[in-house]
């Protein structure tokens, strides 16, 4: 039987204006939004609405803000078209609390809380060390490796997002970053682009991140998977248990994100139809490059809402 997928995507696709239409347009997500700032305690709508941007793209406010446009979509789409059920959910790093949200194992308030404390202290982290990421296009992964060997000079540079064939994203302390893309040419790279984030993402050097996280997830109430599967980035299997949950999410911070990896297996288990759901376009374009034919959905406006219902 073919299956559908909900998509759910991550820290980089927030943009300045996102969830405003909708808003203005549908008094249930403004009343979502009206929720999620009396949750964090600060202006989110505001900052989601207006920017800045080098604000709304700072680790602890893209996060809560990119989970609650996410969110507010997700509940219109269920209102617009209440048949449209997904049999699995996926989202690239942060995207995987709305995945578990959007599959019912955890509630609004609850995966709120854990994101902006999340991205709280995922800031603190990098801010505690000299890290970065840079996108390097057009390698496979022994090149990668090759290049992470030589780049990294005795400093940490290892590849953490596999997002999809010819795109990974490497990691580490800045100066070997810096190196990396320097370096990059010489291995037949397509292009280096150095990530606009505060720090060595999904490695080491966040482990006291995941140290506070992990004591956050244990007082947070998680179900157990149910009708609808998620599948977990750092392995690309579905998730078992609230307990391996609260696992993956920890490990997440200083493991890499096999996305390519999660979409392939979805695909050979029978999923033919992907719908992303969140502001921008970034897993619509990965999932191109994973498989031209897929057919992809994106739902980020109020336009494509009306679509979808129409």
């Amino acid at each position: 039987m073919s299956k559908t997928a909900f998509l759910f995507p991550g820290q980089g696709a927030q943009l300045v204006g996102m969830g405003a239409d909708i808003v203005q347009a549908f008094p249930a997500a403004a009343e979502l939004f009206g929720k999620a700032n009396r949750i964090v305690g600060f202006d989110l709508q505001s900052l989601c609405f207006n920017g800045p941007q080098d604000k709304l793209s700072s680790t602890d406010i893209s996060q809560p803000a990119i989970f609650t446009v996410s969110a507010a979509l997700l509940g219109l789409m269920k209102e617009m078209a209440p048949s449209l059920k997904p049999q699995v959910t996926a989202g690239l790093s942060m995207g995987e609390y709305t995945a578990l949200y959007a599959a019912g194992l955890v509630s609004f308030e609850d995966a709120l809380k854990l994101v902006l404390r999340r991205g709280q202290a995922m800031q603190a982290a990098a801010n505690a060390s000299q890290g970065g990421m840079v996108s390097i296009m057009g390698l496979d992964e022994p090149q990668l490796r090759q290049l992470c060997a030589e780049a990294s000079q005795g400093q940490l540079l290892v590849p953490v997002n596999f997002n999809c064939p010819g795109q990974i994203v490497v990691s580490g302390a800045i100066e070997a970053c810096r190196r990396a893309v320097q370096l990059a040419p010489k291995y037949g790279a397509i292009k280096a682009v150095p990530l606009t984030v505060a720090g060595a993402f999904h490695t080491e050097m966040m482990a006291h991140a995941a140290k506070t996280l992990a004591e956050t997830l244990a007082g947070c109430p998680l179900k157990n998977p149910g009708d609808i599967q998620v599948i977990a980035n750092i392995s690309a299997e579905y998730y078992i248990s609230a307990e391996q949950i609260r696992q993956g999410l920890v490990r997440q911070l200083v493991e890499p994100i096999l996305w390519q990896k999660c979409m392939e297996r979805l695909m050979t288990d029978g999923v033919e139809k992907f719908y992303e759901i969140g502001p921008n376009r970034v897993l619509t374009g990965l999932m191109k490059r994973i498989y031209r034919k897929a057919e992809v959905v994106n739902i980020s406006s109020i336009e494509s809402l009306q679509a979808l219902k129409a």
